[in-house]
């Protein structure tokens, strides 16, 4: 078993924010790690573990991905130097990975997604989402397909261990 390593700031690889209702709601088609541009008190609000990436999404502007929606609390231990909690943060792609992002987003009806923040290598690193919206029936579809493959499981771990069905 690999080990985590260790760095001046803790554990790296810890995922302080995830957004799981993003899988539920939308169809993730790629995924892209990114960095984010972050300023003042942010990266030490990060590293107590805060933030929520519910309302979040990002967007291409000139040639550049915006994650909006955000929230990073302001510091705890923070003076009149704080950030502001819901602000617009530049995300760093590869000029490629932003020129065929546009054409994905711009072609059908997707959109970009954060899914998770985490740390990697001592920097904070985003998981964006390539994700096509749900229709309600592919989430009961969903949802049923999962239920059929737990019973599956639930049944051969009875035969197993021999138990009647």
């Amino acid at each position: 078993m690999a080990k985590k390593k260790k760095n001046k700031q803790g554990l790296d690889g810890q995922v302080i924010a995830s957004n799981r209702k993003a899988r539920h709601d939308f169809r993730i088609l790629e995924t892209y790690e990114c960095g984010i541009a972050l300023v003042g008190t942010e990266i030490k609000s990060l590293r107590e573990g805060k933030a929520s990436l519910v309302d979040a999404f990002a967007t291409i502007d000139d040639g550049e991905v915006w994650l909006r929606g955000l929230h990073i609390p302001e510091y705890s231990r923070g003076s009149w130097t704080n950030h502001p909690p819901k602000r617009n943060r530049k995300l760093l792609l590869h000029r490629r990975e932003i020129d065929s992002l546009m054409g994905k987003v711009r072609d059908g009806n997707k959109t970009l997604i954060p899914l998770q923040l985490y740390f990697k290598d001592g920097r904070l690193k985003v998981e964006l989402g390539l994700a096509q919206g749900k229709q309600d029936y592919d989430k009961r579809q969903d949802i049923k397909r999962r239920t059929e493959e737990r019973e599956v499981v639930r049944e051969l771990g009875r035969r197993v261990k021999g138990m009647p069905g």
